[in-house]
């Protein structure tokens, strides 16, 4: 049984953490913010992310998980330090490590043996390099360690099988006594036959990078194909089923919506931009693929306008908040960009999200904020579905239809039939199926 510190209990450190628990492992959950450990101290879960509070509670319970705010003495004893704190994005778009340097001060000042520092977090190609420099420096010339690159590929919503049940471990050092540590650390899945990479810490920074930027890209593709297909009249949902088919694509990731959000795809390829920029190239495939996404988002007004030109005056019902279902976080999410465009146009939005609402009433205070779908829905113009909400995907749409001042329903996640939607008496539009009827 390893002797663990994840610091960090945010959506990557609190399920690394209690996964790490999970597989056997005595593991410290650090945090600076007092308010995050006290909940979890009293029982609590202070993020929304399903399955996850049963994982922690079962430790918490076994005594194979604590939490605390006092870092140095969770470092001191502990042999395996894991680095899990927020890299979000400077002004520039580069990733901000200001509290991984902090981490790594805290590593250094309490390194009275040998120990382990694991970068978890999302950091640019060389960080790992950058990090032992720092312990150096601030240890005294104490070379009593190693640096690990461990990186995450947790998706929010499903963070807790993704850790429990990943496609691979990445762990890049070439230390042997490093690797032998952290093949001890993920000895559950190890034994499994689970996909264990081990490889220098640079390319295990750059999988990370390149990881994610492939899958946006490959969710922009779609949304391109869908924008054609609705004037071309093709449908998107069956081009996307028959693209997966071939091995060579996978159906993973080819679902056309209003662009990809969140706290990774879009913090990742700004700062993998940068990293070209600094090293004297350009990635012209991600920059396209950022923009495109921008433009993605903007165009769900677009839709709405080209049935119902003129939005001075008129209610419009949000529904979803969240970039994704079954996660209450809002980061980038499309809702962001749509939202202000109404405004900015003269509209009024009423809003509703299952978990939501809390994180988004920070950055829109002044929104109608409602209880339930009816009630965001009770009064409105028009109705743009943003969010795939299980609870969206069965809507009672005659009580819908009666509640809308107009039957104006727009469906940027292709949960509803266009034709079935115009037969009910719907004015419906979705994304690359809006004249697959024609």
């Amino acid at each position: 049984m390893k002797k663990i510190c994840v610091v960090g209990t945010g959506y990557v450190g609190l399920v690394t953490a209690a996964g790490l628990a999970d597989f056997g492992n005595s593991v410290i959950g650090a945090d600076i913010d007092a308010s995050k450990i006290e909940i979890l101290k009293n029982g609590g879960i202070p993020i929304y992310e399903p399955g996850l509070s049963e994982v922690v509670e079962r430790n918490v319970r076994a005594g194979r998980l604590t939490f605390t705010t006092d870092i140095d003495t969770a470092i001191r004893k502990s042999k395996v330090i894991f680095s899990a704190v927020g890299t979000p994005p400077g002004e520039g778009g580069e990733a901000d490590l200001r509290a991984v340097w902090k981490v790594a001060s805290s590593f250094a000042k309490n390194l009275n043996s040998y120990k382990v520092f694991i970068n978890k977090s999302t950091v640019p190609v060389g960080t790992g390099q950058k990090t032992k420099t720092l312990i150096l420096q601030e240890s005294g010339n104490n070379d009593n360690f190693d640096v690990v690159s461990n990186p995450e590929f947790l998706r929010e919503g499903s963070a807790v099988g993704d850790f429990l049940n990943p496609d691979r471990v990445v762990v890049g050092t070439r230390s042997k006594k490093a690797q032998e540590i952290m093949r001890d650390v993920y000895h559950a899945l190890i034994i499994r036959n689970v996909p264990y990479v081990e490889t220098n810490i640079k390319s295990a920074e750059m999988i990370k990078y390149a990881s994610n930027a492939f899958l946006a890209v490959k969710i922009t593709f779609i949304n391109e194909i869908a924008n054609l297909c609705d004037i071309v009249g093709a449908d998107v949902n069956e081009v996307a089923k028959a693209m997966g088919m071939d091995g060579r694509i996978s159906p993973k990731f080819l679902h056309a919506g209003p662009g990809f959000g969140g706290s990774c795809f879009p913090k990742d390829t700004m700062a993998l931009m940068e990293i070209f920029k600094q090293n004297g190239i350009r990635t012209r495939v991600v920059e396209a693929a950022v923009e495109a996404n921008e433009i993605q988002k903007r165009g769900v007004v677009d839709k709405l306008r080209s049935v119902m030109p003129d939005l001075e005056g008129k209610i419009i019902a949000i529904l979803g908040l969240a970039f994704k279902p079954n996660t209450d976080d809002t980061r980038f999410s499309p809702s962001k960009v749509v939202i202000p465009l109404l405004q900015e146009l003269g509209a009024r939005v009423q809003v509703y999200d299952p978990v939501a609402s809390d994180d988004f009433r920070r950055d829109f205070p002044g929104l109608e904020y409602k209880d339930n779908v009816y009630e965001a829905v009770r009064g409105a113009d028009a109705l743009i579905l943003m969010t795939e909400w299980n609870e969206f995907r069965s809507l009672d749409l005659k009580r819908v239809k009666s509640l809308l001042r107009s039957p104006v329903f727009i469906d940027t996640r292709n949960i509803y039939d266009p034709c079935d939607m115009r037969e009910k008496g719907f004015t419906f539009v979705c994304t690359g199926r809006s004249n697959c009827d024609e």
